[in-house]
């Protein structure tokens, strides 16, 4: 099976994750794809742990015979869900892009323009993978699925690549707070260090992330029917909105990039009586998050003072923290080791600060450095997600290249 039979295979499907489920994982479409995983690991004679939460943790023992030589463990972690935007089945489909707009859907007027998505131009002359615009791809994350899946047939097929332990361990419900990063015994799969494959284009490499923490705000009013409202009336919603509104304005998703941090409002709603608010914040810096939390703490001490006692209460999560710290010196040498393995099979690297989280943020706080390669797809979480199959294929490629090199460090 080639790497983009996988893929068309595993979105087929369904494992949208459902937040606020309240069970791990939260949808049972993520169970049926651990289940498919499990056995095909099996087949590629990989031992097999199925664990609670439908984590999937296989195992390829080391082929080299030299058993002196000292081979780091490594561990590829994908995760088995796809984000909640859209909850419909996929219907990928593969075109030969010779440039220009792409058309999704005649019937329902849907335009990949490329006016509107310029990084196409790079891909003139490759086959891609898009949807059929009603869902998304589902490439973030099964993409990598595909290709670490990929990388093991390889693997079996050529004896002859020397390699150490490799575990594949997949996960589910990264996209509703990275809950099976969180779940996962990381102790218990004795690897060195690890790598996530769920960035974008082809060459991307993250080794710094967000600091990220999560409030959640409940605002009390006072309910009084309006013919005796006066003076008795106090209207939870609109607190709300002029809570929110003493946030700095500038300081949102949508006006920031690069390393800039920002307060995202995530949702609200609510009545009279009662409304809550989910505040999310985010910062490079670890200076710069904690002004963030303080500033949202104070804002709520502020509001009471202005409005009565326990007017605003907040809990606040943490939620992952800047890979970044995890990836300092001896634990440098993934990313190191990543970067030569792109440079061999020809692709450019390019680190990125990212503007989000993955799996391995958590991973490596817990003690496993994990740096965070690409995955070749672009427009995670919306009808214009793709896939060009070049980097598909070169993904795949990578992770053979990296064990390869993890096994031999002297030789190149």
């Amino acid at each position: 099976m080639d790497v983009v039979e996988r893929f068309l295979n595993y979105t087929r499907i369904n494992s949208t994750t459902v937040p606020g489920a309240g069970h791990l994982p939260s949808s049972s479409g993520q169970t049926v794809l651990a289940r498919l995983l499990a056995g095909e690991l099996r087949a590629l004679g990989l031992s097999v742990e199925e664990r609670d939460h439908s984590i999937v943790v296989g195992t390829l023992p080391s082929n080299v015979m030299d058993k002196g030589r000292k081979i780091p463990t490594v561990a590829w972690v994908a995760h088995l869900d796809t984000s909640h935007e859209y909850n419909t089945d996929t219907h990928a489909q593969i075109i030969d892009y010779n440039g220009g707009d792409i058309v999704l859907n005649e019937a329902l007027g849907v335009v990949m323009r490329a006016g509107e998505f310029p990084e196409l131009e790079r891909y003139v002359g490759d086959r891609i993978i898009v949807t059929d615009g009603t869902s998304l791809l589902g490439a973030d994350n099964k993409s990598a699925i595909a290709e670490i899946m990929h990388a093991m047939q390889t693997l079996q097929s050529n004896p002859q690549i020397e390699h150490g332990d490799v575990k594949v361990v997949f996960v589910p419900d990264e996209e509703i707070g990275l809950l099976g990063a969180k779940a996962l015994d990381v102790a218990s799969l004795n690897a060195d260090f690890a790598y996530t494959l769920d960035c974008c284009a082809i060459g991307e490499i993250v080794y710094e992330n967000w600091n990220a923490g999560e409030f959640h705000i409940t605002v009390r009013g006072q309910t009084a029917h309006p013919m005796s409202a006066k003076g008795k009336l106090r209207n939870a919603v609109l607190f709300a909105q002029q809570f929110i509104s003493m946030l700095p304005a500038g300081e949102r998703p949508e006006y920031t990039e690069n390393r800039e941090g920002y307060y995202w409002v995530k949702s609200i709603h609510g009545t009279v009586a009662e409304a809550r608010i989910v505040l999310d914040i985010r910062d490079f810096t670890q200076a710069g998050f904690e002004h963030r939390r303080h500033f949202v703490q104070n804002l709520v001490e502020s509001f009471n003072q202005l409005h009565g006692a326990q007017t605003v209460v907040s809990t606040y999560t943490p939620m992952y923290r800047n890979v970044a710290e995890s990836l300092q010196g001896a634990n440098r040498y993934p990313v190191d080791l990543a970067l030569e393995a792109m440079r061999a099979i020809g692709v450019e690297p390019k680190s990125i600060p990212m503007r989000g989280g993955y799996d391995g943020a958590v991973l490596s706080e817990k003690g496993l450095p994990c740096p965070n390669l690409f995955c070749g797809a672009h427009n995670f979480h919306s009808l214009y997600e793709f896939l060009p199959v070049g980097s598909l294929i070169k993904a795949s490629e990578m992770v053979v290249e990296i064990l390869r090199r993890a096994a031999n460090p002297d030789r190149g």
